[in-house]
């Protein structure tokens, strides 16, 4: 807090004029709930968020408190009222209002007493909120079914049921001048590199904003520090044991309140290909299903493009291919087509989100079949274009990562373009373009394209091939790791 803070006052009407000048309980604030009591002989005051404490735990320690006799109590009472009278484990105490403040609209229960200078915070927490449920966006059809909530300690938790491990640590900052969220970041003490640590705790504390409404995005975009790259740098899950995996292998997980997605840093471009379903099954069976995904991504990426080229450059075309080209011309360039197809699919996926359940997937069979079908037999779309969208379609929703599959899709645009204006020279241009901003790309001053660059043939065996666990002894060489090997102790 700053130095013009205002200390908690051992007369208790300062501390409640102060209450009642900066938060108004009642009427301006019908859920912030300003209850005076004795303890003791003594005056007091509880201040509490309804809404957010639990009161079956609330009303036994006020039972406890109210009984509490004044000789029990002095001198030294917010002592002694710790250690003898608040039958609860989560207490603790602060010395100015701001604090004070932070505390309560945070959740928590704050006791004041009359001649006290500190005051007594309780931690009753009990936020509405979901049970874990499997995540949309990552199922599997073998494994856990939970997944992270809203709730930040309960999404830790989760955490540590996975890791039992005394080296795993959990820091906790505060950051928002007005939505004071909490930000953990998790790591294990002797895996993770301290640079590594000690770079996305700097970030962290650096924020400067008045409040993170936006949760782990607007966090993402302060620790990123990269605008204007459409690759993302951290990975996002949702997955308990997806980040407990990536916090064995070195990497620092961060977790903010009111999100159920956390954040993985740091990562490269191939940790964004990875799905929890390749672990899931034998070593050859992810590796076949890892395989088809890989191929499923790089066709969403290049077949379009490609297949323009051929269209456009038919001297590249041996005989045998011939028939790849359109049946029909159209009076439309094949690339204005592509470009109107898929940000027609964009617009399909919009318009499925916003729609209600029930109907979400009959405007999708409407949109995408009838639609589809009635601007061939017009003439505006030439049958391949329609073809070639859907095999792109299906690449882009096999990917892992649903930010690496919407940068892909701007890298799509970008290929189509400038295949369909420059043709050979410009497909060429947009895959150096892309290349380059992959290779130039760090997360958190890591090196994004590992293992490509720096060039580490072992690693890069296991981008391709889901090698078994216990063959698997190394932690990734980029993350410098403290503890290098997984199996043997240290």
């Amino acid at each position: 807090m700053g130095a013009d803070s205002k200390p908690v006052h051992k007369k208790l009407d300062q501390n409640l004029g102060y209450i009642k000048e900066h938060l108004e309980p009642g009427e301006k604030n019908f859920d912030l709930i300003l209850k005076e009591i004795v303890i003791g002989g003594k005056r007091a005051a509880l201040l509490f968020v309804d809404g957010f404490i639990d009161s079956t735990t609330t009303t036994l320690i006020l039972r406890e408190l109210l009984k509490a006799r004044r000789e029990e109590i002095i001198p030294e009472t917010v002592d002694k009222m710790l250690l003898a009278v608040i039958p609860y484990v989560e207490v603790s105490t602060v010395e100015t209002m701001d604090n004070v403040v932070v505390e309560v609209l945070a959740g928590q229960m704050a006791l004041m007493i009359d001649g006290e200078d500190r005051a007594i915070i309780i931690d009753t927490r009990q936020y509405p909120g979901r049970s874990p449920e499997e995540p949309d966006i990552e199922k599997i059809t073998r494994g856990s079914r939970d997944g992270f909530v809203e709730t930040l300690i309960f999404n830790i938790s989760l955490i540590r049921r996975r890791i039992r491990d005394p080296q795993l640590r959990v820091e906790v900052q505060r950051v928002g001048q007005r939505s004071a969220s909490d930000i953990a970041i998790m790591y294990i003490k002797d895996v993770a590199h301290p640079q590594v640590v000690e770079r996305i705790r700097s970030r962290l504390s650096h924020i400067k904003i008045d409040a993170l409404p936006m949760a782990e995005k607007t966090v993402e975009e302060f620790v990123s520090r990269s605008f204007w790259n459409p690759f993302p740098e951290v990975r996002y899950t949702e997955r308990p044991d997806v980040a407990a995996v990536h916090l064995v292998e070195g990497h620092v997980v961060i977790l903010v309140d009111t999100s159920p997605s956390v954040m993985i840093a740091p990562v490269t471009f191939f940790h964004h290909l990875q799905h929890a379903e390749e672990f899931r099954n034998s070593p050859i069976i992810g590796t076949y299903i890892r395989w088809v995904r890989l191929l499923g991504i790089l066709l969403s990426l290049i077949l379009i493009p490609l297949w323009m080229l051929l269209v456009l450059e038919p001297q590249y075309l041996p005989e045998s291919l011939k028939f790849i080209g359109p049946k029909e011309e159209a009076a439309i360039p094949l690339f204005i087509q592509f470009l109107i197809a898929h940000f027609g699919l964009d617009l399909l996926r919009m318009a499925s989100i916003h729609t209600p359940s029930p109907f979400a997937t009959a405007l999708g069979l409407v949109g995408g079949l009838l639609i589809g079908q009635i601007a061939v037999e017009v003439g505006f779309f030439v049958p391949e274009v329609l073809l070639y969208t859907g095999v792109v379609a299906m690449g882009v929703f096999s990917t892992p990562s649903w930010e690496l599959s919407m940068a892909n899709r701007v890298a799509l645009i970008l290929l189509i373009l400038l295949t369909g204006l420059f043709h050979l020279p410009g497909f060429l241009a947009g895959l150096g373009l892309i290349l380059l901003r992959l290779f130039t790309t760090r997360s958190f001053g890591f090196p994004y394209m590992w293992p490509l660059l720096p060039f580490d043939l072992k690693a890069l065996f296991s981008i391709f091939v889901r090698r078994p666990v216990p063959v698997h002894v190394f932690r990734p060489s980029y993350l410098r790791t403290i503890d290098k090997d997984r199996l043997r102790p240290r």
